[in-house]
């Protein structure tokens, strides 16, 4: 049995797990996130050097574009600036085979290879979280584009000089969809005096942010305000993906991140709808699914695309 370490790098934490042949996690630990890359490497490098296993290889999902293991720009990561080699760096420090992927795609590849997108060779998927994030599997591959930078889903324009981006941009499906964007648009409308619980539902649950359990709470409630936000990010991710259908023909969509594993299938048949609304092709057959690999797909995708590497 061949042991590989599938790396999750996200803004708040690192998870590592050790994954087996099957893409199964065996054995996971978690570090919080530390400022800047050389500490970001010295803690993957003690954390898998912890897992006390013969490791053959290690894959990394990485926030941002990501070309041949580097990451070219990492917004989300704390103390990080210019593009970083981060494959290199691991791999002078572990001595190991490592390969290194934007997030999204190695959560995508994740659910490809043991989730809710096995028997897919065109498949999307769809990170709902703080930010949008997309990644691609066609005709069977991981599709990366000629930069590394393919699948920024997020990044797709829905609305000509719609909300601005965090990005810069304006229009974006993340302006829109994005958690961030959702709670910044909020705390703006509330400031205007339209009327909501929301603020008073986190403040009860003593949370800072409005988390997918707050936004759960504020629908159950048909709090009009949460109502009218979280339906235009769902208009806002079916006509993005509306998009990705029609340029790639894709049969499938797996939809993931924290506001997806909250809402679950209540979610998935309303992005759906959102999504056929603007097909060019209303009936065409299209698969929308909830990721099955939860916080796991990450891993798991980023160890199977070194499990690949090692051929």
């Amino acid at each position: 049995m061949t042991s590989v370490a599938g790396v999750d790098l996200g803004g708040t934490n690192i998870t590592i797990g050790l994954v087996d042949d099957d893409f199964r996690v065996v054995d996971d630990a978690k570090v919080p996130t530390p400022r800047g890359p050389g500490r970001a490497v010295d803690a993957i490098v003690a954390a898998v050097r912890a897992l006390g296993a013969d490791v053959a290889a290690v894959g990394v999902g990485a926030p941002g574009p990501v070309s041949d293991g580097v990451v070219l720009t990492a917004p989300n990561l704390p103390g990080w600036g210019d593009s970083v080699p981060l494959a290199q760096r691991l791999r002078d420090s572990l001595g190991l085979p490592v390969e290194v992927e934007n997030d999204a795609t190695a959560g995508t590849v994740g659910e490809w290879r043991a989730g809710a997108g096995r028997g897919s060779d065109h498949l999307l998927g769809v990170w709902l979280g703080t930010g949008v994030g997309g990644g691609l599997v066609l005709d069977g591959r991981p599709y990366r584009g000629a930069s590394g930078a393919a699948g920024e889903l997020g990044h797709v324009p829905v609305r000509l000089d719609g909300a601005q981006c965090g990005c810069g941009l304006r229009g974006c499906v993340e302006a829109y969809a994005g958690r961030a964007s959702m709670e910044r648009t909020v705390r703006l409308a509330a400031e205007a005096g339209r009327p909501t619980a929301m603020l008073d539902i986190a403040a009860a649950a003593g949370k800072q942010r409005l988390t997918a359990k707050v936004w759960s709470r504020a629908l159950d409630d048909d709090d009009p305000l949460a109502v009218a936000v979280f339906a235009e990010a769902v208009a806002a991710a079916g006509a993005g993906i509306a998009a990705a259908v029609n340029l790639l023909d894709l049969d499938t969509v797996v939809l993931g991140g924290g506001l997806t594993e909250r809402f679950g299938k209540r979610l998935t048949g309303r992005v759906l709808a959102a999504t056929r609304a603007h097909l060019l092709v209303a009936d065409k057959p299209l698969r929308v699914a909830v990721a099955e690999l939860g916080d796991d797909s990450g891993m798991v995708g980023a160890a199977a695309l070194a499990l690949d590497a090692l051929g």
